[in-house]
């Protein structure tokens, strides 16, 4: 499973890099302070829990491994909805899609994933001896 994690590190950390790349070049004409607020902050949270499974590949074999597990999954589907709504959300305007606003409540769902995988990597460490 650290292959498998690693590989997942790697190709969020590669699409944060270029997400942050696009917000800063290709969206700075395009879009409001506040929605490039929102891209920023989807950039900065997908980073954090970039570094976070990076972190994982190298405890993975610890004795509650399948909190471990538990923990890349959470993080994983977190930087999915909470990261991807938000780039979704920063650019509503720019898309023309109206009826983006209705994924609003993925966000908080995704950032609850963050926080339930951080609770169980909490678990995995304590029960570590």
């Amino acid at each position: 499973m650290t292959k498998q994690i690693i590989i997942t590190a790697s190709v969020f950390g590669m699409l944060a890099v270029i997400a942050g790349a696009f917000g800063a070049h290709s969206l700075q004409g395009s879009l409001s302070a506040r929605n490039l607020d929102v891209w920023h902050t989807a950039v900065q949270y997908q980073f954090y829990h970039v570094f976070a499974l990076l972190f994982l590949s190298t405890v993975e074999r610890v004795k509650s491994s399948n909190l471990v597990a538990a923990s890349y999954c959470l993080f994983t589907f977190g930087i999915i909805l909470f990261s991807g709504s938000l780039y979704l959300l920063a650019c509503r305007d720019l898309l023309g899609w109206s009826w983006l606003p209705m994924i609003g409540p993925v966000t908080p769902i995704g950032g609850l994933l963050f926080i339930i995988g951080w609770i169980l990597l909490g678990l995995a460490a304590f029960r570590t001896k």
